[in-house]
């Protein structure tokens, strides 16, 4: 293997295109991390793939060994010979990475503010299709069909959001010859509409949940409505999907105020404000079953999708298969979801959701006609490429497997890493620029589908997804084993990000024991995500961490090419007596070196902490007494701030030493901002509207302003009763995180 990845690298020298092209994922996992060493860790093998090879094809090296699945490529299989991808981020380097194994060359488009994105570096062509805002471009069809025509491009695969699911779009297509790769305009009418796709659900004997079916007109018959089926109730967009447009509502106010909202995401994101009416089922599971068909009347089911972990109706971690399904319900939902997809002649990969109660009654809720943001986990445990199976329909080839064929091989998990911020609700969208990145391709049998690298801007202008984070195992503890070790060693900076919340939902009790529902989140945190608890010996072990982390510094400090400085005064440079702040408590902490090996005394017990201290490392791998720890010194200065990423989760400590502590008595402190007379923007965004003015008496509670971000509106309340002093923003602005936006008297 040594000798192939050197001559691969020779290869890649001279002729990058032919020789990266050539570089496969083998099956053998041990063979595969040993080409994760050589394209995204090897120095010299980076640096000299990365200089000769410029921009396309070496990040297309970067990324060659991100996947876990084992599907063939038949090169003498003619399919289309240009394919233009319309969307943006991770998915387009994703129909990317497929269409150069399948030989296809690739046309990229973008925003003006996406010119530099990794999916225009990666594309053998790309276009400029408009201005920044998506309705002026990834949701501009007439520029994009100028692009098609551009640049002859065969045929268009639309990814997930934006026009995937466009009837128009897809007819337009057609009517220019140009092939989608998806079903017909009939499937995607029929299951886009959700109105629409539950009559005919009813019509195919697919189990489906109590509801209005019509297009319910106003707030008004909203209310009626909800009183007729019995709160709660669930109202969304006729249109919708991702989890915009969808609010629950559990009586008339809320349903009123649910409508507003519903309908007001429903136009934003799809242009289309048509809302539904359904019953709500209170602690599901939510569970999804992946079809594949032909033109051939022929489909597949290729099992099922755990997706219960939610906030705010969007899934943050999947898992496949589900521990709750036996052989016999997947078989009834499989043999369903099929039903449903012949039913409306579907010819694509395409996805039914379902809604699982505690006693495995299922109830259809939607059928997505595009790829799934988590479709990798079901590549993981059955080996297809579902890109590429969707190009081979596209052209009109039979599919190549029965359902016998089918396996469920392993167990895989996709968390979705955001630029969030997990205190808030859940997750908020973050922006900024990455200043720092490092994928965790070093850890085995892990893929990362990314669309961004390091200096990639996350803007407010579009979804704040930063990679799909996949590990796969033999079993399901191994995979979650191996996603916990990814999420220590994901090096993600210039954002915040919601690696905390993850990490904690894997290794949560009753994730762990499969007790899950789509109130897991709110069950399990119902104060809100606060981070991780630590244990008493935890807290002994972040001590010792960051006490050590902290005399290394010091002894570097004092060194001066490689000697001892000269010092006016004698100090001992073997013991340390520290004073450490860490939340409310402060801690004394003696510290003792020898050689890399650091003696650690904590509230009396001692811990030896040995690592090769390398300050200028990202990630730090740290044993104590035994125990190995991947943590992450995130920040330090010279007053003894420090803040390091330990389990996860991100903690600020303050480490001084006896006689500093004692001096900082002294030290007057930074009075406290009184929240409760102001609101300020807990997001970066768009105000869509103001609801009071100076001089207005507002109550408790009562909405102030609507913030979007990232298409989802958010609704800011007055924290107490007062008199409107100030407004500071207007609708239309843009408003950043901490903004000021309206003052109390």
């Amino acid at each position: 293997m040594a000798a192939s990845l050197r001559q691969v690298a020779v290869g890649a020298w001279r002729q990058p295109e032919r020789h990266l092209l050539a570089l496969q994922v083998p099956n053998d996992f041990s063979v595969w991390n040993e080409l994760v060493i050589f394209s995204s860790f090897g120095h010299w093998q980076k640096k000299l793939l990365l200089l000769k090879c410029a921009t396309r094809y070496s990040r297309w090296c970067l990324i060659t060994s991100r996947t876990l699945y084992t599907a063939e490529y038949d090169p003498n299989e003619k399919t289309f010979e240009k394919l233009l991808i319309a969307n943006r981020g991770e998915i387009a380097c994703r129909v990317i990475k497929t269409c150069k194994k399948m030989g296809i060359k690739t046309v990229a488009i973008h925003s003006d503010v996406d010119s530099t994105a990794v999916h225009v570096k990666m594309a053998d062509e790309a276009v400029c299709v408009g201005p920044a805002p998506t309705s002026k471009s990834y949701l501009n069809m007439d520029a994009i069909m100028e692009a098609i025509k551009k640049t002859r491009a065969q045929a268009v695969h639309p990814g997930y959001g934006f026009l995937s699911e466009n009837k128009e779009f897809a007819r337009r297509l057609a009517s220019e010859g140009v092939t989608f790769i998806g079903p017909d305009t009939h499937a995607i009418q029929a299951m886009g509409d959700k109105i629409e796709s539950k009559l005919l659900a009813k019509n195919a004997k697919v189990n489906t949940i109590p509801g209005f079916d019509g297009v319910v007109k106003d707030a008004d018959e909203a209310v009626r409505i909800a009183r007729e089926i019995g709160y709660p109730v669930m109202i969304k967009a006729s249109a919708g999907g991702g989890g915009k447009g969808m609010r629950i509502a559990w009586d008339d106010e809320e349903t009123r105020e649910g409508f507003r909202f519903s309908s007001q995401e429903a136009a934003s994101s799809f242009g289309d404000d048509r809302l539904l009416i359904e019953k709500f089922i209170d602690n599901p599971r939510h569970i999804e079953i992946q079809v594949l068909a032909d033109k051939h009347d022929n489909a597949l089911w290729l099992n099922e999708r755990e997706c219960s972990i939610q906030r705010r109706n969007q899934k943050v971690v999947e898992e496949a298969p589900s521990t709750f399904l036996d052989p016999d319900t997947r078989r009834a939902m499989g043999e369903q979801a099929v039903a449903l997809a012949k039913a409306v002649k579907y010819s694509s990969a395409g996805t039914v959701e379902f809604l699982v109660d505690t006693k495995k009654n299922f109830y259809f809720l939607e059928m997505n006609t595009r790829l799934q943001v988590e479709h990798p986990i079901t590549e993981c445990i059955t080996g297809l490429d579902l890109v590429q199976e969707m190009i081979r329909v596209a052209k009109g080839y039979p599919l190549r497997h029965k359902q016998a064929d089918i396996p469920i091989n392993g167990w895989a998990v996709e968390c979705r890493v955001y630029a969030e911020d997990p205190y808030k609700s859940f997750g908020l969208p973050s922006i900024g620029r990455l200043s720092q990145y490092q994928e965790p391709l070093h850890v085995s049998n892990v893929r990362v589908d990314s669309g961004i690298q390091e200096g990639s801007d996350i803007s407010i202008y579009y979804d704040p997804m930063i990679s799909k984070l996949i590990t796969y195992g033999s079993d399901r503890a191994e995979a979650l084993q191996r996603m916990e070790e990814a999420l220590d060693n994901y090096v993600i900076r210039g954002v915040t990000h919601n690696i905390a919340l993850l990490r904690e939902v894997i290794i949560h009790p009753r994730f762990v024991q499969g007790d899950i529902s789509t109130k897991f989140l709110p069950d399990v945190y119902p104060d809100g995500f606060k981070g991780h608890k630590l244990t008493d010996l935890e807290k002994r072990e972040l001590l010792a961490i960051a006490t050590s982390l902290y005399v290394a510094e010091q002894l570097r400090s004092q060194q001066f090419l490689g000697s001892p400085r000269i010092s006016l005064a004698k100090l001992d440079l073997n013991n340390w007596e520290l004073s450490v702040q860490l939340g409310d408590g402060t801690y004394s902490v003696t510290v003792s070196n020898n050689g890399s090996t650091f003696s650690v005394e904590v509230d009396g017990m001692k811990l030896n902490v040995t690592n090769e201290w390398n300050l200028a490392s990202p990630l730090s791998s740290v044993t104590i007494d035994g125990t190995h720890r991947t943590i992450q010194c995130l920040s330090r200065d010279a007053a003894g701030n420090i803040s390091i990423q330990f389990l996860g989760t991100v903690y600020k400590l303050r480490i001084l030493t006896k006689l500093a502590a004692e001096l900082s008595k002294y030290m007057p402190e930074k009075a406290v901002e009184d929240t409760t007379s102001i609101l300020r923007s807990p997001m970066p965004g768009a105000v869509v509207a103001v609801s009071v003015k100076p001089g207005d008496l507002v109550s408790e509670g009562q909405e102030i302003c609507v913030i979007e971000a990232m298409k989802m509106q958010n609704s800011l309340i007055a924290a107490k009763s007062g008199k409107v002093k100030a407004v500071h923003c207007k609708a239309g602005e843009t408003v950043g995180e901490g903004d000021l936006l309206v003052e109390l008297e």
